[in-house]
């Protein structure tokens, strides 16, 4: 487990001892600390096309168009064919966060969902598993006769954006392929709302199963909204599970409005916070938030300038460490928020996956917490049941960095890991 920077030494851990001889890609459930996500595999084509190639297709221009496997196949080949494909990425919001993830700890992930059973050159499952880091552990993934989906981005001479959406079989996974094992010794469970809009396919029970396998474990459920009229058309579905199954929920500022009514980010937290125990909202330009529960006898007031917005003076004690509200002797709401890194990078080359990489962030602090707390018990780091290893205002930092990454590349996903030492963190993180 690579920490997101260097730690007091006080609360460090052994590095001396040996490690196994043959290190292997999959995941030992007792030996080592990753994440599992489940997701629809899903891979983006990017190709360059005129006005005439979308009528030959009865593509509808700057739509989000869903075509059949068939018509998908007869896209990509002529694409190919003309060479007009500029570039194949791996997709699936799940998927690009266990990547960054993985990137970011240089530690293992499990990815659950499902892979084309024969993989051929040039395949959409050939170009997902060429984009996803080593350390994702896709042995767990089910067999299919067909492909994964398909997003291929359609861009006209004058710069519009087309997408034609081929499913295949992503949504076929199926709950018998969901590994108790596997989930239960997870330091936290990681899935996305879009399997809940296809409660007709086997995914949506495959995705019930896994969360209810965490619930029994007691492992933290971290769900990941998909879009804002995903949302508004599932509202009660997602409000139910929320409330019953999910310990920490992702969103940007569209999604929060969506679930809770409210357009001011704060606010939605605060509505949100009644049924989970930490959010994480993104809000573009305006940065992110990240608010959650402490204990009050553990609540740690911030030396940061202190915030009023639509809460009086909200980021009062966001230097303490997030805690599970059943945990707390005498819980108390907590809120964060952090400007975009930098004021955000001076070119945004892409917008796509700025999210699931915040995510991925806060992922990599609640694994280093379960990670340490496992090599040191007995740390005054652990005096309490914590749910991260760091504080409010920390992860924002940490997140917002990651976010600022992905803006400033062209793919969603993380190619390399942060620098070492970040000028953007107060010199005491590198106390030693």
């Amino acid at each position: 487990m690579k920490f997101p920077g260097r730690r007091k030494l006080k609360h460090y851990f052994p590095v001396s001892q040996p490690k196994p001889a043959l290190p292997t890609s999959e995941v030992q459930p007792n030996k080592d600390t990753y994440v599992v996500g489940l997701d629809e595999t899903i891979v983006d084509v990017i190709a360059n096309v005129n006005d005439d190639f979308l009528t030959r297709h009865k593509i509808t221009k700057g739509l989000s168009n869903l075509v059949d496997h068939d018509t998908a196949t007869e896209i990509y080949t002529e694409l190919v064919a003309q060479g007009s494909i500029s570039d194949h990425f791996a997709g699936g919001t799940i998927g690009n966060t266990l990547h960054n993830y993985s990137v970011l700890a240089d530690d293992k992930s499990v990815l659950l969902g499902v892979m084309s059973a024969n993989i051929q050159l040039g395949s959409p499952a050939y170009h997902y598993i060429c984009h996803t880091s080593s350390k994702v552990d896709m042995n767990h993934l089910q067999g299919v006769k067909g492909d994964i989906g398909r997003g291929i981005t359609l861009i006209t001479e004058d710069g519009e954006r087309t997408f034609a959406i081929a499913p295949g079989d992503m949504d076929e996974l199926n709950e018998q392929h969901i590994p108790d094992e596997i989930i239960s010794h997870a330091a936290a469970f990681v899935a996305c709302a879009y399997p809940v809009r296809h409660q007709d396919k086997p995914i949506h029970k495959a995705m019930l199963t896994a969360i209810e396998s965490a619930n029994k474990h007691n492992v933290p459920v971290v769900l990941t909204l998909g879009t804002q009229h995903l949302v508004a058309d599932n509202r009660d579905l997602l409000i139910s599970l929320i409330e019953n199954s999910v310990d920490v929920l992702a969103m940007n500022e569209l999604e929060a409005e969506a679930l809770t009514g409210y357009d001011d980010p704060l606010q939605a937290a605060d509505y949100i916070l009644d049924f989970v125990d930490m959010v994480l909202i993104t809000a573009g330009p305006h940065g992110l938030y990240l608010c959650g529960h402490t204990s009050a006898e553990l609540a740690r007031e911030t030396s940061n300038p202190i915030k009023s917005d639509s809460l009086e003076d909200f980021n009062l004690y966001e230097f303490s460490r997030p805690m599970k509200r059943r945990d707390c002797h005498a819980p108390i709401k907590v809120f964060s928020h952090i400007d975009p890194y930098m004021g955000g990078p001076e070119n945004i080359k892409n917008t796509n996956g700025a999210g699931d990489g915040a995510l991925s962030a806060l992922l990599h602090d609640i694994s280093a917490n379960y990670f340490h707390r496992s090599a040191v018990p007995n740390s005054s780091k652990h005096r309490a049941d914590f749910l991260c290893y760091s504080s409010f205002a920390q992860i924002c930092k940490y997140s917002n960095r990651v976010s600022y990454e992905i803006l400033a590349q062209n793919a969603p996903r993380l190619s390399r890991g942060l620098p070492e030492r970040e000028d953007s963190l107060e010199e005491s993180y590198w106390e030693s």
